[in-house]
């Protein structure tokens, strides 16, 4: 099987290290041992289509990770989007396997160890994209972990035939492999933070509620992303549209047995006309009674996680990555009062939240009324529950990243922040989203704020309290605001309570309960009394 052991602490010979499946050999890149594409799980292709993952097959010798793994199948972003977005394709099955950057290959290090969850809408990304280069946080002493997961119909697809959610299943893979390998790569597996970005962080929030994700973290960050489910027909709707292009039967057995390329075309089709602001088809984690018993969201409002600390976020203008590539910014702004109808229509809410945007944003065009309302109600209204939910011996802390991008019409959007937590922003890849120029000063700070939180449990400000506080990423030094977004989620509070006015679907969010009073203040408390207790919710991010 694999040889019993191998020296990995000189750095004048790549780095060998023995894994529980073979022993592979990585290489030192300025200082730092990096290992790439290395299996946790089996193909999932041939009589694994479809399925949960399995283990790798074991490997004699020592196995070469030197390059980045195969990628799982996704269709390529739009070209408007395409620009922005970076999204590399590795051909081959092997696509289920991660990366390990550590400062100290060996099993005496116990290192911190960070867990990257890509996002990309459950459909697209892949732990190759050079945004997410691990050197930084290694030479923070930090190992840092990035995986591949399936994507699409592959992971997500809701069949009769098949178990589902095998895309997060495989994240569960992946954290196992971690717990039982991580430590001959000079990491702790008892100080596991994990991280991820849209559904990424969607991805850790389902993984938060499950029982069988129990022990295998200690942290978790979210980053634009709520604790959410997908309503079950939703999905299925997907695949029957899927099914009825392909003119195949609506399983996974009929579905396998479609030329790969074929689906990924109609999986495109099929979803073209979807965004998170606007809504429309998608794919998503379903609550399945195994992985997924219950909806995320009410599981951890109900004490799931209890241990485990949390650090949550958003940036300011999340929605403007989904209007503006398209010139969809221009086109709300037209329409106007038709709009705001479809928004609120999307949110489910009445003329009282339009009108308090419009007073509290007496300034802003339509777009970014409309951006701003569905953003909270998917986003931000979910992770304030999130954070006021959480217990007092287990902080929370939360954040907004506020640096508008060089690039026109971007402003603060959706991702943009990634490139300043990997401190990467001098990757060319990076520069496509947030422009030339993007302040170096500012990925150090929301830098090393991420390897203290993984470090020690806290990145550096005030933990979530009644007080809100918010620690503001954005232009001049990083700074905390108390209750920044009050006004705004005030006017859900409200909606919450009036008759025939559900914020949610049956399989998302729960009920009401009663929250703590708020406060609105700038940097002081302010005088006003405080406002009633908060209750209700909103849907989040497809």
């Amino acid at each position: 099987m694999a040889v019993d052991a191998v020296d990995s602490t000189s750095r004048t010979h790549d780095p060998v290290v023995t894994t529980p499946y073979g022993a592979v050999r990585g290489r030192y890149e300025d200082g730092v041992a990096v290992f790439r594409g290395i299996p946790y799980a089996a193909p999932p292709f041939g009589a694994r289509r479809f399925r949960p993952p399995v283990p790798p097959e074991p490997w004699d010798g020592v196995r070469d990770a030197g390059e980045f793994g195969p990628t799982p199948p996704k269709p390529p972003y739009s070209e408007a989007f395409a620009r922005l977005l970076a999204d590399p394709v590795v051909p081959g099955d092997d696509c289920l396997n991660l990366n390990v950057w550590t400062p100290e290959p060996g099993p005496g290090a116990r290192l911190p160890v960070m867990v990257w969850i890509h996002g990309g809408a459950l459909t697209r990304g892949s732990s190759a994209v050079p945004v997410y280069d691990g050197q930084a946080f290694a030479r923070g002493g930090v190992v840092l972990v990035s995986i591949n997961y399936r994507l699409g119909v592959e992971g997500y697809g809701l069949f009769p035939d098949a178990p589902p959610n095998a895309g997060l299943r495989d994240q569960l893979a992946a954290l196992e492999w971690v717990r039982e390998s991580i430590a001959r790569f000079g990491g702790d597996p008892d100080r596991v933070t994990v991280f991820g970005e849209s559904a990424g962080a969607i991805s850790i929030g389902a993984l938060l509620a499950s029982p069988r994700a129990q022990g295998l973290f200690r942290r978790a960050v979210l980053q634009s992303g709520p604790p959410e489910a997908s309503e079950r027909d939703k999905v299925r709707r997907m695949v029957r549209r899927m099914a009825t292009r392909l003119k195949v039967p609506a399983t996974a057995r009929a579905f396998a047995a479609v030329d790969r390329a074929l689906l990924l075309r109609t999986q495109a089709d099929v979803a073209r006309l979807g965004s998170p602001v606007l809504g429309g088809p998608a794919f998503g984690i379903v609550v399945d009674g195994d992985l997924v018993p219950r909806h995320p969201m009410e599981a951890l409002l109900a004490g799931g996680a209890p241990d485990v600390e949390l650090l949550l976020g958003w940036t300011s203008e999340e929605y403007r990555l989904w209007l503006a590539p398209g010139g969809l910014l221009e086109r709300v702004d037209r329409l106007g009062p038709v709009a705001l109808a479809g928004a609120m229509a999307r949110c489910r809410c009445g003329h009282e939240v339009p009108r308090g945007y419009r007073a509290i944003h007496p300034g802003a065009g339509t777009a970014d009324l409309v951006g701003q309302m569905v953003t909270d109600h998917l986003l931000r209204v979910p992770l304030h529950r999130l954070a006021d939910a959480r217990p007092p011996r287990t902080p929370a802390y939360v954040y907004e990243f506020a640096w508008p991008s060089h690039v026109p019409g971007l402003g603060a959007c959706h991702a943009l922040e990634l490139g300043f937590v990997f401190d990467t922003v001098e990757v060319p890849q990076a520069a496509q989203l947030a422009g030339p120029g993007a302040p170096q000063e500012l990925a150090d700070a929301m830098h090393s704020a991420w390897v203290r939180f993984a470090v020690e449990g806290d990145p550096g400000w005030q933990a979530w309290d009644a007080s809100h506080p918010v620690r503001i990423f954005g232009a001049g030094a990083p700074h905390t605001v108390l209750g920044p977004r009050d006004r705004e989620l005030a006017l859900w509070d409200a909606e919450s309570g009036r008759p025939g006015a559900p914020l949610s679907s049956p399989e998302s969010t729960p009920s009401p309960r009663p929250r703590r009073p708020r406060r609105v203040m700038a940097v002081r408390p302010s005088s006003r009394p405080p406002r009633p207790p908060r209750a209700g919710g909103g849907r989040s991010l497809p």
